[in-house]
């Protein structure tokens, strides 16, 4: 097919777009004791220069102690880290592209020992002592308090700092996501029971980012069904239950809600041929960004479990298909961006034979 509808612009109030085209989150641990370097800097300016629309940063952790989980992950706080983040944002824009950071907190996922609060415990909805050690500090409600600010005081300087949108971390099991599940959030107060109960804390965080940066501010959400710890779970089985969950989401201030899946092509429900973005804008009528294993022949897990397997570029004419559909508005685009910065211009001039295939030995520089 033609890739004509993958760069058309898109625009939601201030943002304006020049293409279809997001670069995913993801972690890349390149920088030390938490600021971006000037190798971050490059990593991003390339993939602006060569036409990705809209760059969505790997996790960058907001101001709380135990917001961190991992070595050499960029912070949201600090002076010396949102210069290392303005000098990201002005290359960025320089380039002709847009960015937005992706707030972070991994709440329980966090170890004892991961520095610099290696004392620390991870913070969750439940408390988790072993050995009379609290592994796992269940969240007060001034602890709550506090990471709601938190996010909104990291949204707040994103703005400031010159960022065109910011995204909150809401999937994958790290903190928010937390609160959603009945598995990992058994409270007995406000902040758990039902689902809007367990939806809670992203409601007040989203509010509170909202308040903080404006009305004309775009606020993007990432969700997932699936968790790191198990695959095959859904928060929302059906389609009523799924609206449930993002009614109020929406309601609260979420301007793009970016869909989390491992295989974009695969349908939600039953159903539906529709994907989990597709469900989504049809339930809420936001913007949405679909993902997952866009340009690989395969999901990227078994390249990570399979570590000499090498992912070859993927016919994309069924993403081009529903994007024309209508199905969702964006598509965010992974390991294949992370491995080839120059994917972007590569499919608009229909060199596919010319993208870099995707192995883990990727992971291990910036391009």
């Amino acid at each position: 097919m033609a890739v004509n509808t993958l760069f058309k612009p898109f625009t939601l109030g201030n943002l304006e777009l020049s293409n279809r085209i997001v670069m995913a989150p993801m972690t890349r641990n390149f920088s030390p004791k938490g600021v971006p370097n000037q190798g971050v800097v490059d990593y991003y300016r390339r993939r602006a220069e060569s036409g990705v629309g809209l760059i969505i940063t790997e996790g960058t952790v907001v101001d709380h102690a135990a917001a961190n989980g991992y070595p050499n992950v960029p912070y949201f706080h600090g002076e010396e880290s949102l210069a290392g983040w303005k000098k990201v944002v002005d290359a960025v824009h320089a380039a002709g592209g847009k960015i937005a950071p992706q707030l972070w907190h991994v709440g329980n996922v966090r170890r004892l020992g991961t520095d610099p609060d290696g004392d620390v415990p991870g913070y969750g909805p439940m408390e988790k002592v072993k050995d009379g050690k609290v592994l796992v500090k269940g969240m007060t409600q001034q602890d709550i308090d506090d990471v709601v600010a938190a996010f909104a005081k990291a949204a707040k300087d994103a703005k400031d700092v010159g960022f065109d949108a910011i995204e909150l971390h809401g999937a994958h099991g790290y903190l928010i996501d937390q609160f959603f599940w009945e598995g990992t959030n058994q409270r007995e107060d406000q902040y758990g029971g039902s689902m809007e109960n367990r939806g809670r804390f992203a409601v007040e965080i989203i509010k509170a980012v909202r308040a903080a940066v404006g009305a004309d501010y775009p606020i993007i959400f990432r969700f997932s069904q699936w968790k790191q710890q198990d695959y095959t779970a859904r928060l929302a089985p059906t389609p009523e239950l799924l609206e449930q969950f993002l009614a109020p989401l929406a309601d609260a201030g979420v301007d793009i809600f970016h869909c989390s899946q491992r295989r974009f092509w695969e349908p939600e429900f039953e159903s539906s041929e529709l994907n989990l973005a597709g469900w989504t804008r049809k339930i809420t009528g936001k913007p949405c960004i679909t993902v997952g294993s866009v340009g690989l022949d395969g999901e990227f897990l078994q390249f990570m479990v399979n570590t000499d397997k090498v992912a070859q570029t993927a016919n994309i004419d069924g993403l081009l298909e529903r994007l024309e559909a209508d199905e969702f508005d964006l598509v965010a685009v992974g390991r294949a961006l992370l491995v080839d910065p120059q994917w972007a211009d590569k499919v608009r001039e229909g060199r596919f034979e010319d993208i870099a295939p995707f192995s883990r030995e990727a992971l291990k520089t910036l391009v």
